[in-house]
């Protein structure tokens, strides 16, 4: 295997995706993409989102609150009024001639949570209290109080473990700066992409950052998501 790369919340912004992918010059037959999660919503390409990634030969998907949504629909046909509100709509407009049985299946297999040589990825967060095993899906799904602690040590300029890994990935609490930050051992992968930032890509040994444009630019005269949650 190659590098090993770490993803922020891309919600639907294909072209957001090849930026990223092309910039890094990820070689999609040897080198490792963890995606932390909200592959879907907002933005209008989710279906072309899905199929870029089915074609990386080493992917890791975690699965994000919206990933969450999103296969409930797939499996169900439930359509939840939080999600469609929230850039469920998008989703639903993007697999308006169906959805192929890959799609579904790489829904089903993605992973509350991806744990390697002590590094942990995870879409939302975590209580460091508590062994995994021992912690509930909506931790992982929704939780928001470590990056809130990871925030405040950043923007302090604390130094100072605040879990017992040697580095935690999280996206879904989005940081208002350009690039990944770092409180602690948490580094912060949600650049706004969902909104009126940018996706970023993070090579984990190196840290090297590779961001797209603003998605906005790239979509011009689309509004992706109107509400906050």
């Amino acid at each position: 295997m190659g590098k090993t790369f770490v993803m922020g919340d891309m919600h639907g912004a294909y072209r957001a995706l090849r930026q990223c992918l092309d910039r890094s010059a990820f070689d999609y037959k040897h080198d490792h993409l963890i995606c932390l999660g909200d592959v879907c919503d907002g933005w209008p390409e989710t279906r072309a989102c899905v199929e870029e990634l089915l074609r990386i030969k080493h992917l890791t998907l975690i699965l994000g609150n919206h990933d969450f949504w999103t296969r409930q629909w797939m499996i169900t046909g439930h359509i939840n009024d939080i999600w469609y509100d929230q850039g469920g709509l998008a989703t639903l407009q993007s697999y308006d001639d169906g959805v192929p049985d890959s799609h579904r299946a790489l829904f089903r297999k993605a992973l509350p949570y991806y744990l390697r040589h002590n590094k942990l990825f995870v879409h939302a967060g975590i209580d460091p209290t508590l062994p995994l095993r021992r912690q509930d899906e909506d931790m992982f799904l929704w939780d928001r109080s470590l990056a809130k602690e990871a925030m405040d040590r950043f923007t302090r300029d604390v130094p100072g473990k605040l879990t017992s890994f040697d580095e935690v990935y999280i996206g879904h609490t989005g940081t208002g700066y350009p690039h990944p930050i770092q409180g602690g051992d948490v580094w912060l992968m949600d650049t706004g992409a969902g909104w009126s930032g940018v996706l970023s890509m993070m090579n984990t040994e190196t840290k090297e950052v590779f961001t797209s444009d603003p998605v906005p630019d790239l979509y011009p005269g689309i509004i992706g998501r109107v509400k906050r949650a």
